[in-house]
């Protein structure tokens, strides 16, 4: 936690209580500003793989960039990651390795978020919730057509099909949101961890109600007492 800036966060990850390994990768670059979510798929030796090299990678990012050029070397750094995971994929002959990634970047009083897959950013302002990002799932297709909600799409059989991925496919499309932050806005980084657990109103509720030093751990212990049958991953990210 960095009280220097004109932002608080606090990051946490858990392997759950189903998994053997933690597919999730965590990265907190405050000097930056910057905090990355990925979510690995493809088993052991795969996802795990995956999701470290996509953390791996951006944290070379060098400080010191302005907010254009650092926007830049975010969205290369991922497209690299991507080559990177492509090869490797070929090189073992085996199937699918990806991860998904979501990346907050706070900058000049303004965010960004970049992600691929079903990883998730929220936005916590006025004490109500708004997800940022839109899924690339499956059934993502029938939230946007409205004839489901977010929360009944987490229960729905095909939930975790996702579309897109880091590693996955010839090329990979990135999405972007920006805006405007004002002082007192908490953002929520996730792994689909939590997102099995926890509806909207239980977000707004516990992001509410809990301060950045015990958000994280209560969001997580929240998945844990709901099972836990995924890996957990949180940033929370408050504008000062």
């Amino acid at each position: 936690m960095n009280t220097l800036q004109p932002y608080r966060y606090n990051a946490k990850t858990h392997v759950g209580h189903k998994r053997r390994i933690n597919e999730d990768a965590v990265l907190a670059l405050p000097g930056h500003a910057m905090w990355v979510v990925s979510d690995g798929m493809g088993g052991h030796d795969a996802g795990d793989y995956a999701s470290r090299l996509i953390a791996d990678a951006i944290a070379t990012i060098p400080e010191g960039l302005g907010a254009r050029d650092q926007m830049n070397a975010l969205r290369d750094t991922i497209q690299s990651a991507h080559r990177l995971i492509v090869a490797e994929a070929d090189q073992r002959g085996r199937g699918v390795i990806g991860a998904t990634v979501a990346a907050l970047m706070l900058a000049e009083n303004h965010f960004v978020g970049i992600w691929a897959g079903d990883s998730r950013i929220y936005l916590l302002r006025d004490g109500k919730i708004d997800m940022l990002t839109t899924d690339h799932s499956a059934v993502a297709e029938l939230v946007l057509a409205g004839q489901m909600t977010w929360d009944e799409a987490e229960l729905h059989p095909n939930s975790n099909a996702i579309t897109r991925a880091v590693g996955v496919g010839d090329d990979l499309e990135l999405d972007k949101v920006r805006g405007e932050t004002l002082p007192g806005d908490r953002f929520l980084i996730c792994s689909d961890g939590l997102t099995k657990y926890a509806t909207f109103a239980i977000l707004q509720d516990m992001l509410s109600r809990y301060p950045i030093e015990t958000v994280s751990d209560e969001l997580i212990q929240l998945a844990l007492d709901g099972g836990g049958a995924d890996n957990i991953t949180v940033i929370v990210v408050d504008v000062l």
